[in-house]
């Protein structure tokens, strides 16, 4: 297995949201990609411009922030074209690796306004090094930009950012300084193709935690009933634990709960309820994490101030 360690860059509309185009808010003008094998020892380089064919004038916002020439694009193939290149270079066995997780969400939209056929096995892991980056060096919940992460680890700025290869590149040197032990296990999932069915929802085991990803639902009530996200078990046994309290929203979309098992100690269970990338129905991302004492209160602090307020209201 190789790793594609890839960055796009993209232009939105330049006259304004009512005239974007709704199935391609942003149009990908340049990939950048690295390949490393399992040694993360690079192995070929990848990077091409792309015509644009919706957004042919570039965005205020695009011209301050990206280096590109205007002309260059005008030379340079259209997406379909440079994205079958693009396909042909990563191979067969990879794995994807990105800074967050928004340049595969632009990949496959461009890939969808384009009528390509999806190339991906389903679900779709990948290595966030945004987050992994979070997971070893700082708290596991902060999300830097790459330029902190860059001078955080002393890598030294020989390029420029925020070109796509430049910022694959570095995002390569920041995967470097990581143990493998942390990308293989700490690997993301991609939201963009949603579980149609019970039987190909996604179940995931993490060293402390499990997640979750449901079908889809008609409506947010459906999910708020449903047995089997509302059920809470440890994410080591898997036997069911004891209620502590019960699901309560923390947000419009977000709910948790603590729960108790009797061999693994405290669970904090939380509930994300997020709408598909087109629009219709919702599902839900859920996690059961193994937690401490002092946090176990603080969610029971919670819950209980919680109930105050709506007695007295």
């Amino acid at each position: 297995m190789n790793y594609i360690v890839f960055d796009l860059e993209w232009n939105q509309c330049p006259d304004g949201k009512a005239a974007e185009q709704p199935d391609l808010p942003f149009e990908i003008l340049e990939i950048g990609a690295i390949k490393l094998n399992t040694e993360k020892k690079e192995l070929s380089r990848f990077h091409e411009y792309v015509r644009p064919s919706v957004y042919q004038r570039l965005h205020t916002k695009t011209k301050e922030i990206l280096h590109i020439n205007q002309h260059i694009l005008q030379d340079a193939d259209t997406f379909p074209a440079v994205f079958e290149r693009f396909s042909k270079w990563c191979g067969e066995d990879y794995i994807f690796c990105t800074w967050g997780p928004l340049d595969l969400l632009e990949l496959q939209r461009n890939m969808r306004y384009y009528h390509l056929p999806l190339q991906f096995p389903l679900p779709l892991k990948f290595c966030d090094i945004q987050k992994i980056f979070s997971i070893v060096f700082e708290d596991g919940k902060s999300r830097r930009c790459l330029e902190y992460a860059v001078d955080f680890l002393s890598i030294p700025k020989d390029i420029s950012f925020h070109e796509a290869f430049s910022d694959a590149f570095y995002t390569a040197c920041v995967m470097k300084k990581i143990n493998d032990q942390y990308l293989l296990t700490y690997y993301s999932i991609d939201y963009f193709h949603i579980p149609q069915k019970r039987n190909e929802e996604i179940h995931l085991q993490f060293p402390d935690y499990t997640k979750y990803v449901s079908r889809l639902f008609p409506t947010k009530s459906d999910i708020m009933h449903d047995r089997a996200i509302l059920s809470r078990k440890c994410c080591f046994c898997k036997k069911g634990c004891t209620r502590k309290t019960p699901w309560f929203p923390t947000g419009v979309r977000n709910y948790v709960s603590l729960s108790y098992c009797e061999t693994h100690g405290y669970m904090k269970g939380k509930i994300r309820i997020r709408k598909p990338e087109n629009g219709k129905g919702y599902f839900c991302v859920k996690t059961q994490k193994s937690i401490d004492e002092t946090l176990a209160f603080e969610i029971l602090e919670r819950y209980t101030e919680r109930q105050k307020k709506r007695l007295q209201q």
